[in-house]
């Protein structure tokens, strides 16, 4: 169920950016059957907001990094502290309060077989009284996909047209400082110019046009739209953490994929080795899902439930205010 908060365009064109977040106003608004400058216009206003960016981020296993799920406990008046330190971190990606602010849960970016420095520092900070961490080995649902891949207004024909090319996997991709830097800056707007991102990289506009094509290309480039999950009507966001035989693990990985509640999962190192991130509409929809299609899945056999209380650090980001 969509949200009575975006009327309907405004959710066709989030919907357009998450399935090409490059494509341009005037494209989109020839495929929406609406002027380039109505699709600027309602985009500006929701960028405007803070509930809405398109973020361009890299893919970590094509780019040779190793992405980690760590889950820190603190005393509750020092979670919101914490976190905030954390989300100051350059290895962090995703910084969330949950568990009544006792927990903080973070996704964080390490160099294949390096030395985490979030990892060999937290232990010894203060307030800090437990850290686990969980390698994730596979995503089944997410990176370049999120929620509004499944339950966005724009019709199959819509979504084919606005659809690009898909990667051309050809194994690892070494990042230059000028990559990176590249990268840096999309992932604070991915919809920035190519005039600003040549400005910014110190790059000529055609060379930055040219290796941003060729890092989407290699699949070492992907865009999404990072919003406010009030905006589709679901507000209520939960992480399960499940422990699931290991020969029915891709079976159970599959299906909650598929599931329209589910914006990720993947599967991880640890005492509970599938990890998921749900959006409902409200607890009592939480509550039916996971009584419902979660239950009907009998190889799991423990499951965890931790409520999203206030995210901290989104796509690469610090939320402010």
């Amino acid at each position: 169920m969509l949200s009575d908060s975006l009327d309907l365009l405004s959710l066709k064109i989030l919907h357009a950016l998450q399935i090409d977040g490059r494509a341009s106003f005037s494209r989109i608004g020839d495929i929406l059957g609406v002027s380039d400058q109505t699709v600027a216009r309602r985009y500006a206003r929701l960028r405007a907001t803070g509930a809405v960016r398109v973020v361009g981020l890299t893919d970590s296993e094509t780019v040779g990094e190793e992405e980690w799920l760590l889950r820190i406990q603190c005393a509750p008046e020092a979670a919101a502290g914490v976190a905030a330190a954390v989300s100051r971190h350059p290895e962090t990606r995703w910084v969330q309060l949950t568990s009544g602010a006792t927990e903080i849960v973070c996704t964080t970016r390490s160099a294949a077989g390096g030395d985490s420095a979030l990892l060999r520092d937290l232990p010894r900070a203060r307030r800090v009284t437990g850290v686990s961490a969980h390698w994730l080995l596979h995503t089944f649902y997410g990176g370049g996909v999120t929620i509004l891949n499944k339950v966005g207004p724009l019709t199959g024909e819509q979504v084919r047209a606005l659809r690009p090319p898909p990667p051309e996997l050809a194994g690892t991709v070494a990042l230059s400082s000028g990559d990176r830097a590249l990268v840096a800056e999309l992932t604070r707007d991915g919809r920035t110019t190519y005039r600003d991102l040549a400005r910014t990289v110190g790059l000529p506009q055609s060379a930055v046009q040219r290796r941003l094509a060729e890092l989407r290309r290699s699949g070492a480039l992907y865009f999404r739209v990072d919003f406010d999950d009030a905006l589709i009507g679901r507000g209520t966001v939960a992480i399960l953490w499940l422990s699931v035989s290991p020969s029915a693990l891709v079976e159970v990985g599959t299906a909650l994929a598929a599931h329209d509640e589910v914006t990720f999962v993947g599967s991880t190192t640890g005492p509970t080795n599938l990890y998921a991130v749900v959006l409902t509409t409200s607890p009592r929809a939480l509550h039916d899902y996971l009584t419902g299609p979660v239950a009907a899945l009998p190889a799991i056999g423990r499951l965890e439930t931790a409520p999203l209380v206030r995210p901290v650090k989104r796509a690469g980001v610090p939320v402010t205010g």
